[in-house]
C-alpha cells in the first residue's frame, strides 16, 4: 500500500465546541457572587431558596462549600437568604424577611424585566399570556407578580405550547387587548408561531419579546453548528429550560444526544466513534469544568 493509498483511507474527524457554550452573564453573576458573600461572612448561616441554578454539580459544589439550599422555609430563620437566578414573587421576598432572613437578591437583570413588562401590561388592561414553562420557577415568579397586580386573576395565563392558546381561543376574542411575554429561555420559533396565530383573532396585540440575548445568540450558534455536524452533543441538566431547548431544536437538524455528565457518552460510544464531525454546545447553567471533561472525553473515545 502506498503513503498516498494509506492517506486516502483515513476518516478525518472533528470536534467542536460552540463559542458560546456554558455559563451566560446572570448565572455567572449568581454563582460568583453567592461564593462570595459565604466567603466574606464565614461564621453566617448562608443560604438559596431553591436551586441557585439548574445544575446538580453546582448545587453540590455549594454544599461543599457550607451553603445550604432550602426547599422551603423554616418557621424561622437567620442569616443570609439568596434569592436565585430565576427570581421570586414579591409575596416570597416578603415571607423571607418575616422569617428574619437578611435578603441577596441574585434575579437575573433580565428576568427582572419580564417580570416589570408583565406587570406593566396588566395594570394598563391586557390579557397577558406569558410563554412558558408551567413548573418553571422563572415563570412562576412572573404568573404570581403579575396575577398580584391584576383586577382580575383570570387575565394572566401561562402557555406551554401553541395548543394551551388554541384552548382559550374564545376567551382570547373576547379581550380588548392582549399582550405577550416569554420566558427568558424560550425559543424564536415558538414566539413566531404564537403571534402567527393571535395575530388572526385578537383586536389588539402587543409583544414583548423578553427571550434574553444570551439564550437568542446560544441558539443561533447551535443551528449552524448542527448544520455543519452529523452528530450533537449538548451538555446541562435535563430541569434546565434553555439546555433542554437546545436539544429540541437541534434534534430537528441533526443527530443529538443531551447529557448531564461525561460518564454518560459511554452509553453512545457507537454514534460517537463513526461521526465525523461532532458539534458540543452547552446550557448557560453548565460549568466549564463538566463542559472540559465532556471535550476530553470525546476525545478519548474517538
Amino acid at each position: 500500500m502506498t503513503l498516498q493509498e494509506s492517506w486516502s483511507k483515513t476518516i478525518t474527524k472533528t470536534i467542536k465546541l460552540a463559542k458560546n457554550a456554558g455559563f451566560c452573564y446572570g448565572v455567572k453573576r449568581a454563582v460568583d457572587t453567592t461564593k462570595k458573600i459565604k466567603q466574606e461572612n464565614p461564621s453566617k448561616s448562608v443560604s438559596v431558596l431553591g436551586e441557585l441554578i439548574h445544575n446538580s454539580h453546582v448545587t453540590n459544589e455549594l454544599e461543599c462549600l457550607g451553603i445550604e439550599t432550602l426547599n422551603s422555609l423554616p418557621e424561622a430563620g437567620e442569616g443570609i437568604c439568596i434569592i436565585r437566578s430565576h427570581g421570586e414573587s414579591d409575596s416570597t421576598f416578603e415571607e423571607i424577611k418575616s422569617k428574619g432572613y437578611e435578603i441577596v437578591d441574585l434575579t437575573c437583570l433580565d428576568v427582572k424585566k419580564v417580570q416589570q413588562k408583565a406587570v406593566e401590561m396588566v395594570l394598563d388592561g391586557y390579557f397577558v399570556i406569558i410563554l412558558g414553562k408551567y413548573d418553571h420557577p422563572e415563570v412562576s415568579a412572573i404568573y404570581t407578580n403579575a396575577k398580584n397586580k391584576a383586577n382580575d386573576i383570570n387575565n394572566v395565563f401561562v402557555a406551554q405550547n401553541i395548543d394551551a392558546i388554541k384552548a382559550i381561543k374564545d376567551k382570547i376574542k373576547l379581550a380588548s387587548k392582549v399582550g405577550i411575554v416569554l420566558q427568558t429561555t424560550q425559543t424564536k420559533e415558538f414566539l413566531i408561531e404564537v403571534i402567527n396565530y393571535l395575530s388572526t383573532i385578537c383586536k389588539v396585540l402587543k409583544v414583548q419579546n423578553t427571550i434574553c440575548p444570551s439564550t437568542t445568540l446560544r441558539q443561533e450558534e447551535a443551528k449552524k453548528l448542527g448544520l455543519e455536524s452529523d452528530l450533537m452533543v449538548v451538555v446541562g441538566s435535563k430541569k434546565s429550560a434553555n439546555t433542554t431547548h437546545l436539544a429540541q431544536i437541534l434534534d430537528g437538524i441533526t443527530k443529538t444526544i443531551h447529557i448531564e455528565h461525561q460518564n454518560e457518552l459511554k452509553n453512545y460510544k457507537n454514534e460517537i466513534i463513526n461521526a465525523k464531525n461532532i458539534g458540543v454546545t452547552a446550557g448557560a447553567s453548565t460549568p466549564d469544568s463538566i463542559i472540559n471533561a465532556v471535550m476530553t472525553e470525546l476525545e478519548n473515545i474517538n
